[in-house]
């Protein structure tokens, strides 16, 4: 080929390309620029609305508490004693940095009430998650209480406060329960919201109690996890492989209405398979989850655990999540859901309302830089924040009809 010839073909090549670039350009791409597009650019605009009356209360009372920060920082917000928010790691670990309530009492000023339960004395292979609640609160201090993506501020648009651990009895399983139950409809009673942070599952029979014996209104029940937890007993005690079984016993606990979503792999023990299709629980595997997707797997449960029920309680089992991103816990078992999927999914199921939740089986000593406590963390917020943002946060207490009796 000459030179000549090779350099028309170039050109012809060039001239190509030139009208190939103008030609396909790709007009169903959004413009990030037009605030219409993106969700990024909207969310970006919806901080605007929302109000910083509480964070400037917060601030001024900071000051009052801490004392005016030296003469010589600029910023005249920053007291002398580290209060609030701010620095995340300074202050004392509630969880979010909510106010500490120490007098019970006072609960129902708030609309969420978070209680730890370190429990571990129903943990059948690695203990540790009697540390859940510590582990959780302290990486909570990373976090601060606005979303973008959602452009909500829970400091704003709700109260939260930490009621502390409930007192639990190392060794002994039934006592606990009895003292989990009672914080538990404590909290409930009072009409705040509680959300408990585990603890292994075991407590999830007690917590359910709690709530169910507040109201004679039905309940159904979210249960996210790997396992199946519905075995009567396990090692002759009701260890964390049998709340659902227990917790369906209730009067207003009907099993047709728990919905157990994640289930599966090599740890799913085969007593508990007869107690599942005899009580004719909702199961959905992962494979049911990669065959319907995140949406309809929420819809359908959704649909299920409010069929004839007044209200629904969410049961999260952090090892539900794929085990490379929860190392922390005691029963970790590969092949379970994203952490965007868990996500997607608790923000689905919370958007209903919830009259309360627990996140379970955090168990730190075996974690790695607090991730299994993080995720734990971001399952919480983003439930308070999906009840935020679809106005459903205080919807449970309409079920609260009838005062508890301690056991």
């Amino acid at each position: 080929m000459s030179f000549v010839a090779s350099k028309a073909i170039r050109g012809q090549a060039l001239a190509r390309s030139a009208w190939c670039g103008l030609s396909q350009v790709r007009f169903h791409h959004p413009d990030p620029f037009n605030p219409k597009a993106t969700k990024g650019w909207k969310a970006a605009l919806k901080e605007a609305e929302i109000p910083t009356t509480k964070a400037d209360a917060e601030t001024a009372h900071n000051l009052e508490m801490g004392l005016p920060g030296a003469s010589s920082i600029d910023d005249k917000t920053i007291p002398t004693f580290s209060r609030g928010e701010l620095p995340h790691f300074a202050g004392i670990n509630t969880f979010m940095k909510a106010p500490f309530v120490e007098d019970v009492r006072n609960v129902g000023a708030y609309d969420a009430t978070v209680v730890g339960v370190p429990f571990d004395g129903g943990c059948t292979y690695r203990a540790g998650t009697r540390f859940g609640p510590q582990g959780i609160r302290r990486i909570s201090a990373l976090y601060t209480p606005y979303n973008y993506e959602r452009g909500i501020d829970l400091r704003e648009q709700m109260s939260l406060c930490d009621a502390g651990d409930v007192f639990t009895i190392p060794a002994n399983l039934e006592k606990s329960f009895d003292q989990i139950s009672n914080a538990v409809a404590h909290i409930a009673s009072s009409g705040s919201m509680p959300i408990i942070l585990g603890g292994d599952h075991s407590i999830g029979f007690p917590t359910v109690r709690g709530i169910a014996s507040c109201t004679t209104k039905n309940i159904g029940i979210i249960h996210v996890d790997r396992h199946a937890d519905i075995q009567e007993k396990d090692l002759d005690e009701r260890m964390h492989t049998t709340p659902y079984f227990h917790a369906t016993n209730l009067p207003n606990v009907n099993p047709k209405n728990l919905v157990q979503i994640g289930i599966g792999g090599w740890q799913v023990p085969r007593p508990a398979v007869p107690n599942m299709v005899e009580r004719e629980t909702n199961i959905f595997t992962m494979d049911d989850i990669e065959e319907y997707g995140i949406e309809k797997i929420a819809e359908m449960a959704l649909e299920r655990a409010w069929d004839g029920c007044d209200a629904v309680y969410m049961s999260y089992d952090i090892d539900s999540i794929e085990a490379a991103f929860v190392p922390g816990t005691g029963w970790p078992e590969p092949g379970g859901l994203l952490p965007r999927e868990a996500l997607k999914l608790v923000g689905l199921v919370a958007a209903e309302g919830l009259c309360g939740m627990e996140v379970v089986e955090v168990s730190p000593p075996y974690d790695h830089a607090d991730i299994t406590s993080l995720m734990a963390l971001r399952i919480v917020v983003d439930a308070l924040g999906s009840m935020v943002s679809h106005g459903t946060l205080g919807k449970h207490k309409s079920i609260i009809d009838k005062p508890y009796t301690p056991i």
